[in-house]
């Protein structure tokens, strides 16, 4: 009876042990499990994350494609105001002022600009300033004068007024600034 008992407890221990290395052995693959599982959390917030960086700038985009979408309608439109504004300057030199046809003119003319600018004004496209100074970002120094008036660098004289369409410029303005 000894050795039956010897023997059903070495099987006894023998199970014991199995059973404390297949408990090891869960315990090392649970604990795998929870690295993979973290591991995986952590790509599914950075793809969520990477997803709504994607998904905001495509709106940011679109709403600039928006904004601008008739940036080349109106840069096309600029010589047409360039025009206006020379036949409003050409018909004030005129000297037959007396008469009434030429009067109706250049109120026509005058009338025509002004619809023009609001028009411009109501899409967002705004006249480039010229008296603050020369900013290469808004103004083409396309010439340089001598002058006694203005420091170096200021702008003296308008050759092409410039505009732009919200921050974008459509045609920067075209300046003659002093030496």
């Amino acid at each position: 009876m000894s050795r039956k008992k010897e023997k059903k407890e070495n099987e006894n221990e023998e199970l014991e042990t199995k059973e404390e290395e297949n408990q090891e052995s869960l315990e090392e693959r649970i604990e795998e499990l929870e690295e993979k599982n973290k591991e995986l959390e952590e790509k599914y917030l950075r793809a969520v994350a990477d997803f709504e960086n994607i998904k905001k700038r495509l709106e940011r985009e679109k709403m600039q494609a928006v904004s601008y979408a008739n940036e080349e309608f109106a840069r096309d439109l600029l010589p047409v105001i360039d025009s206006m504004d020379f036949a409003a300057e050409s018909a004030d030199k005129i000297e037959e002022n007396d008469n009434e046809y030429v009067k109706k003119i250049e109120e026509g003319i005058a009338l025509t600009i002004e619809q023009f600018k609001k028009v411009m004004q109501k899409h967002g496209i705004e006249l480039i300033e010229t008296d603050s100074g020369f900013n290469p970002h808004f103004h083409d120094a396309v010439m340089q004068v001598e002058s006694e008036e203005h420091k170096e660098g200021e702008i003296v004289q308008l050759l092409q007024k410039g505009y732009k369409i919200k921050d974008r410029v459509l045609r920067p303005a075209m300046v003659s600034v002093a030496k």
